[in-house]
């Protein structure tokens, strides 16, 4: 892929910027780091196909427990019709907390491979959106 230098980003950021948002991304090169820039609509259908799985299991006590394969959360609710609502706040609360300390999460070599989740958890508009990427 061809690189931009940082230094013509600077000078031309407009430029750059109509080029991500309109056109497609840009890889920009300062020194000997590389950043990819890409639109937040080129991002969104990037995540498109990362869905969360969700396995149920019924308790003895009548509650049920839901584990998420790719986040490794679980929940324990008696609240059936509420199942999904309360598990993408769950998803939320944790990629708010991934976020908020990313270099932690993101270098643990178990929770690398959640970034993509993560990411798309928190560009959902709402937990309602959440909620629709959750399979049961």
């Amino acid at each position: 892929m061809q690189t931009i230098n940082a230094t013509d980003v600077r000078r031309e950021f407009s430029q750059f910027i109509d080029t991500v948002v309109r056109e497609k991304p840009v890889v920009v090169k300062r020194n000997r780091d590389y950043i990819l820039s890409i639109s937040l609509e080129q991002t969104v259908n990037l995540l498109a196909n990362y869905r969360f799985h969700m396995n149920l299991f019924s308790e003895e006590n009548g509650s049920i427990t839901a584990s998420l394969n790719e986040l490794d959360l679980i929940i324990n609710t008696t609240d059936r019709n509420n199942l999904k609502n309360l598990m993408a706040q769950e998803i939320l609360d944790y990629a708010e907390d991934y976020f908020e300390q990313f270099s932690l999460y993101y270098n643990s070599t178990n929770r690398q491979k959640q970034f993509p989740y993560v990411l798309k958890a928190i560009l959902a508009d709402n937990l309602e959106e959440i909620a629709g990427f959750i399979d049961a």
